[in-house]
């Protein structure tokens, strides 16, 4: 006979994992969480104070990052990453953090491991004010090597109806501010690691610094009035995801001297990757764009000033993004 522990999935290990972890999400509960943990799906109450609230929806993962995640076994920070690129997203039309559910798939259980993954996405929900209402770990045996691991989630938020950035507010002479990144936060790691080849794990540490979560800045900032639009800048750039935000026929000039990006790039770039390829992949120093109102350029960046704002360029009618 033949059981399903033989075939690569202990169940039991399953369960001390759902009980491993009960703290950590719970923790991240508030009143408005509806059903209780362990259960097939939970929910998030609305806040009250919307009158006709939009629920927005986002979802990403850590992508390659994770390899190299699991050859230094550093998983504190992933957790962050996956927060930042869901939250981040949904934060570009001006949603608030309800709630979010996590899928993470390995090859065969660590408790440890698995367990410190969890622990860094409910200390991230933690830092939004938002609720992790569950998850999945799913063990892939004979699918994934035995130490593999893949990290999804989604998130959702809310925004008032009417109240959503984007670009049916933008028009040319908006200001475009950028917000800095100290790190390469979770994009561009297939080249990372083509370049880095053997000495990769010599800068692990470096490389796998969390990505800063943005979320709670641009929401303040688009309180204090006057943002239009925002762009979560991942893969593709500063160029690519500045112009999703942007309306046809209206264009951005970026001014790439008005910033200095952080010592990690220098240290990617020295591998041979050049300058447009580096700008196409990573976010270079820049990892949020707000475009505001002229005249409400110095509130919006006193509302994101741990974030280092610097003007970086304007909108006009030129109809594209471009590096200056």
């Amino acid at each position: 006979m033949t059981s399903y522990r033989d075939a690569g999935v202990d169940l039991e290990a399953a369960s001390r994992h759902v009980e491993s972890i009960a703290g950590a999400v719970k923790a991240t509960w508030g009143d408005g969480v509806v059903g209780g943990f362990g259960g097939f799906a939970a929910g998030i109450e609305i806040p009250d104070r919307y009158e006709s609230p939009v629920l927005m929806m986002s979802t990403d993962g850590v992508g390659t990052k994770l390899e190299l995640a699991r050859r230094s076994g550093l998983w504190a920070g992933v957790g962050f990453d996956l927060a930042a690129m869901c939250f981040d997203d949904l934060a570009a039309v001006g949603a608030e953090p309800l709630g979010f559910v996590d899928y993470l798939a390995v090859g065969a259980p660590s408790p440890e491991r698995d367990s410190a993954i969890v622990a860094s996405i409910a200390a991230a929900c933690g830092e939004l004010g938002c609720a992790l209402l569950g998850g999945e770990t799913a063990c892939h045996p004979q699918v994934m090597a035995p130490d593999a691991v893949d990290l999804a989630g989604a998130a959702v938020g809310a925004v008032e109806k009417g109240d959503e950035l984007g670009p049916h507010r933008v028009g040319p002479g908006d200001v475009v501010i950028g917000l800095k990144s100290p790190n390469l936060r979770s994009n561009g790691f297939s080249l990372v690691r083509s370049v880095f080849g053997d000495e990769l794990d010599d800068h692990a540490e470096t490389l796998l610094e969390p990505s800063v979560i943005y979320t709670p800045a641009v929401l303040r900032a688009k309180s204090s009035g006057g943002v239009h639009a925002a762009a979560h800048v991942t893969g593709g750039g500063i160029v690519e995801n500045l112009s999703r935000a942007l309306p046809h026929g209206v264009g951005a000039t970026i001014d790439t001297g008005a910033w200095a990006p952080p010592p990690v790039f220098d240290l990617v770039a020295d591998r041979g990757v050049s300058r447009d390829d580096m700008f196409a992949t990573f976010n270079m120093g820049i990892g949020y764009c707000l475009v505001v109102g002229a005249a409400s350029a110095q509130s919006a960046c006193d509302a994101v000033s741990e974030h280092e704002p610097t003007v970086i360029g304007a909108t006009d009618r030129s109809g594209a993004v471009t590096l200056a």
